[in-house]
């Protein structure tokens, strides 16, 4: 990962590929930033002018290189936009400096060091430079025959390493937030990178092979399920959906715990590692980005590392339900019912509708444990895509001070999402003659449909907030900010910071 350094030099001393500042829409023209000063002075005072000429406006994710000026160090300067200048004594919000930082990131592709001289005032602004610097500066690199070398001759792999200028290297707060930046982008890209990885590398035995991994390596207690211990618990919705192939499924319990921690939480990830959408397969065109279909366990995967790494004063237990979907002579059928584990039954009226049967089992199982909320994370529904879009994730949740928190934190941590509610009168839709639920419901409203049936596995008493992440979890277009294409890492960010105000005692 790319290394990530505090210096109290200026922007003009530092030896770098690139010194990066800030520029922003000023009324009629282009405005330096602040911490580009030292740059500015190089240039005469005119590096707005000269920006001016070169086309630059300042508009968000702009980028703008040009030769150094005698006096700096970098042979290159690349002014990236901020957007409009804030309001007299406002600073720039902290999403503003990472998605800077991070399409800087992106430009400095193969370099060896960027020095970044965006304005940082304070410790946390200090944090969101790093974090979308870092974020910025990922590529997916799997040398193992199965996935594109990122060293190869069309890609020199990402910025080798970012250096915050004019910091505080030894003051306390910057330093807790260079650190907190790099654990948590470090597991963001853990998340991307098994998001990225093809369905015929990471099976569901692979990735929970990689849970234990990853456990051994920071002190997290894991037990695996395998096919055989699954049928001996119940586990009628896994099992049902991995039924048809040749991988068999896995239900991974990843927990870290500390000694003084006063709030537990329960996460849980959908782990379908890939959806062919079973015997009610899926149309060609749907198929191709299918290996993404286990992004919320990545993401439930990454938090818990995320949250050991950084020694947070709380007990989280992820919950990762993993299964491929696939067709075949011993496939569930639509029309089949299966016992859930704790005995509700479910009709499946449609196997593509498998990632809340795996959901279910393990909200069930993890509501054993009486944790003090239940947070579960899905590439759910296309629905909810159809709602908000491609950058937006749904939040559902059975109380709806919860919901608040949810969103709340997933703007602050920088991650766009939308409360959605949970009609009642949607419940009837999910009826059925032969099971005590069906699978399908209402098509209009399917992702608010879905959340309601989650919901009816969620045990009387316990705080439940449901994600749907099928929007932002995997980019198909082009990069922006600090957001790559392919897997995204979304939700990390989200529950990383879900944990942090848990430890602190606040949960909503």
């Amino acid at each position: 990962m790319t290394v990530l350094t505090l210096s109290t030099s200026s922007a003009a001393a530092l030896r770098a590929d690139a010194v990066v500042v800030g520029v922003a829409k000023g009324a009629k023209s282009p405005v330096v930033a602040a911490g580009a000063e030292a740059v500015d002075k190089a240039f005469g005072g005119k590096l707005a002018a000269v920006l001016e000429t070169l086309g630059a406006t300042g508009a968000e994710g702009e980028v703008t290189k040009l030769p150094s000026a005698s006096g700096l160090k970098a042979p290159v300067v690349l002014a990236v936009g901020l957007g409009e200048v804030p309001a007299k004594g406002d600073g720039y919000d902290a999403e503003t400096l990472r998605r800077a930082a991070g399409v800087a990131s992106r430009a400095l592709s193969g370099s060896k060091k960027g020095a970044f001289a965006l304005p940082i005032g304070s410790a946390a602004d200090a944090g969101a430079v790093a974090e979308g610097a870092l974020l910025g500066a990922y590529a997916y690199d799997k040398g193992n025959g199965n996935g594109k070398n990122a060293k190869d001759k069309k890609n020199n792999g990402p910025l080798a390493e970012v250096a915050l200028v004019g910091t505080k290297p030894r003051d306390k707060e910057y330093k807790a937030a260079a650190d907190r930046a790099t654990a948590l982008v470090a597991e963001v890209n853990r998340a991307r990178d098994l998001i990225n990885t093809p369905s015929n590398v990471l099976t569901p035995a692979a990735f929970a092979a990689e849970a234990v991994a990853a456990a051994k390596e920071h002190g997290l207690k894991t037990e695996v399920l395998d096919e055989k211990a699954l049928k001996k618990g119940g586990y009628g919705g896994i099992l049902g959906v991995g039924q048809g192939s040749d991988a068999p499924p896995r239900l991974v319990r990843i927990a870290y715990t500390h000694p003084k921690a006063e709030k537990t939480l329960a996460l849980i990830g959908k782990g379908i590692t890939y959806d062919s959408g079973g015997i009610s397969l899926k149309p060609a065109g749907h198929n191709e980005t299918m290996k993404c279909d286990m992004s919320g366990a990545a993401a439930v995967f990454a938090t818990v590392v995320a949250a050991a790494k950084l020694g947070l004063r709380v007990n989280l237990t992820g919950w990762l339900a993993l299964a491929e979907n696939m067709p075949s002579g011993s496939a569930t059928r639509p029309g089949d019912v299966l016992s859930m584990y704790g005995g509700k039954t479910v009709e499946v009226l449609n196997t593509d509708a498998e990632g809340r049967l795996v959901l279910a089992d393990a909200i069930t199982r993890a509501g054993e444990e009486k944790p003090d909320a239940i947070v579960d994370v899905a590439t759910l529904t296309g629905a909810m895509v159809l709602a908000l879009g491609n950058r937006t994730f749904g939040i559902m949740s059975n109380d709806e001070a919860f919901r608040t928190t949810l969103h709340e934190i997933a703007e602050e941590a920088g991650e766009q999402s939308w409360p959605m509610p949970l009609p009642s009168d949607l419940r009837k839709s999910i009826d059925s003659p032969v099971a005590d639920l069906a699978n399908m419901g209402e098509r209009m409203g399917g992702g608010l449909v879905a959340g309601i049936f989650l919901k009816e596995f969620v045990a009387d008493g316990i705080t439940w907030g449901h994600l749907d992440i099928a929007g932002p979890a995997f980019n198909e277009s082009g990069p922006f900010g600090y957001t790559p294409k392919g897997g995204t890492g979304s939700a990390v960010r989200t529950l990383v910071r879900l944990a942090e105000r848990a430890a602190d005692g606040d949960l909503g």
